[in-house]
C-alpha cells in the first residue's frame, strides 16, 4: 500500500461515492485529509469520524467560496478534483441553467481549484482529476452536455501538466466507467444497458478507482503527467 504519511490533502467532492472512496484510501494511507461537500452534511460528517479527516462544506460551483478553501488548506501534497454533477437528456428540453451549472462544477471548477492550488503546491505534488471515459465514447443519445465536460477535462490537464511541469508537479485524469454510487448504482434501472457495452459486464467499485488514484499521486506516479488513464470496464473498447 502507498504510503501518505506527512502527505497534506484535499479531496474535492468527497463525502459520497467514488469521493469517499478516495478519502478513505488517502487517510488509511496515513496522508492528513481533509475534504469539501456540498449537502452532503450527514454522509460528510459520518466519514470524517470515520477517517479522522477534516469536512469542509464548500460548493464548488461557487467559483471564490472554492478558491478560498483551497488556499486555506496551505501547500498541499496532493489535490483530488472529484466533485461532478450529471446532468443528461433531449438537449432541446434540459434545463440551461442546469447545464451552466454542470459546467462550472465539471470544468471551471477543476481548473480554478488546479490553479489556485499550484500557487502554494510543494514540488513534486500531485493532481488527479475525475473524468469520465464519455470523455471519449458517449455511445447513447441525451449525453451530448456531459460528455462535452468531460473532454474539457482532458484538454485541462495536457495543458496543466506543461505548466506545472517543471516544479515535478503531475496532473492526470481518471475516466471511469460505471461506478456504484448514489448517482449511479449498480441495481440501478441503466444498469444491464450500460453492462452490454463493456467487456467486464459489472460497476467498478469506488475503492478500485481510488486505487488507481494513489498510484498516481504515490512516488511511482512521477513520471506519469497530462495522461487520461481509464478504467472502465472496456466500456470505451
Amino acid at each position: 500500500m502507498t504510503d501518505f504519511t506527512g502527505k497534506t490533502i484535499l479531496v474535492l467532492g468527497g463525502s459520497r461515492g467514488i469521493g469517499a472512496a478516495l478519502v478513505r484510501r488517502f487517510a488509511s494511507g496515513g496522508g492528513r485529509v481533509a475534504f469539501t461537500y456540498a449537502g452532503s452534511q450527514d454522509a460528510a460528517q459520518a466519514l470524517a469520524k470515520e477517517t479522522g479527516a477534516q469536512a469542509i462544506q464548500a460548493d464548488s460551483a461557487n467559483r471564490d467560496a472554492l478558491i478560498a478553501t483551497v488556499a486555506a488548506q496551505g501547500p498541499l501534497d496532493i489535490l483530488a478534483i472529484n466533485a461532478g454533477t450529471l446532468v443528461m437528456g433531449d438537449p432541446l428540453t434540459l434545463d440551461p441553467d442546469a447545464i451552466d451549472r454542470m459546467i462550472d462544477i465539471n470544468v471551471r471548477a477543476p481548473y480554478h481549484a488546479a490553479v489556485e492550488a499550484a500557487r502554494q503546491m510543494n514540488a513534486d505534488g500531485r493532481m488527479v482529476v475525475i473524468g469520465s471515459t464519455n470523455g471519449d465514447r458517449m455511445p447513447f443519445a441525451g449525453g451530448a452536455a456531459y460528455a462535452m465536460t468531460k473532454s474539457a477535462i482532458q484538454g485541462m490537464v495536457r495543458g496543466l501538466a506543461r505548466d506545472f511541469g517543471a516544479r515535478g508537479i503531475t496532473i492526470n485524469a481518471i475516466q471511469p466507467g460505471p461506478t456504484d454510487s448514489d448517482m449511479n448504482p449498480a441495481d440501478g434501472p441503466m444498469a444491464e444497458f450500460m453492462h452490454g457495452f463493456m467487456a467486464i459486464k459489472r460497476h467498478a467499485h469506488g475503492a478500485e478507482i481510488a486505487e488507481l488514484a494513489a498510484f498516481l499521486a504515490g512516488p511511482h506516479g512521477a513520471m506519469i503527467t497530462g495522461s487520461m488513464q481509464t478504467i472502465d470496464g472496456g466500456f470505451g473498447a
